[in-house]
């Protein structure tokens, strides 16, 4: 484990390989699993905001669910998670013409029509992150859908913290991953 400010990361967070490749995945995270993506308190304010301005981006079912039990509800780890259609796919995907899940809320940030970002539990994957009261934990997922973003982060060389730059930003801050950088480097040099 290697700390960083308050956070304490894996090791395979330096190690490991990894860039998604949804072409061979087809966004097989956001459809498989026990529950749905895990939400703070505060994005699931921020989504139910935003939801007239992705309504018509979803599908009759995600909005007949949402109509229901809303766009969250608690696990049976006691988490807050996005509501998922019939124990699969997110309420906020979609699928594209080649057949690749999406996200919504994604989508229409990135156009500029929301100021909200997906969840961060999303934006990190496959890191997974855990809040305790005195650090929080920052590990890597291993997911068997993952093959193929283990081998294509294999062939091009990059680790898991370095495809991840985005969200670990957004999570903890530009000066937090620069020393997960400095990190970085003094791991390799101590390598054998």
């Amino acid at each position: 484990m290697i700390q960083i400010q308050n956070a304490l990361l894996s090791d395979e967070i330096f190690e490991e390989n990894f860039i998604c490749d949804l072409c061979k995945c087809k966004g097989q995270c956001c459809v498989d699993g026990e529950s749905g993506a895990p939400l703070t308190q505060e994005e699931y304010e921020a989504i139910k905001e935003i939801l007239p301005e992705i309504w018509n981006d979803l599908s009759q079912a995600a909005r007949e669910l949402i109509a229901k039990q809303g766009i969250a509800y608690v696990d049976t780890d006691g988490e807050l998670v996005t509501s998922i259609i019939n124990g699969e796919e997110c309420v906020f995907t979609y699928f594209d013409a080649e057949g690749i899940c999406k996200c919504a809320i994604d989508n229409a940030y990135r156009e500029g029509h929301i100021d909200v970002q997906k969840p961060i539990s999303c934006h990190l994957y496959p890191i997974r992150i855990k809040e305790y009261s005195d650090f929080t934990a920052v590990n890597y997922h291993r997911w068997s859908v993952c093959k193929p973003a283990v081998k294509l982060g294999k062939k091009e060389g990059v680790k898991i913290y370095e495809f991840l730059k985005e969200p670990l930003i957004r999570k903890f801050g530009v000066e937090w991953y620069d020393e997960v950088c400095e990190a970085a480097k003094m791991l390799k040099k101590a390598k054998p």
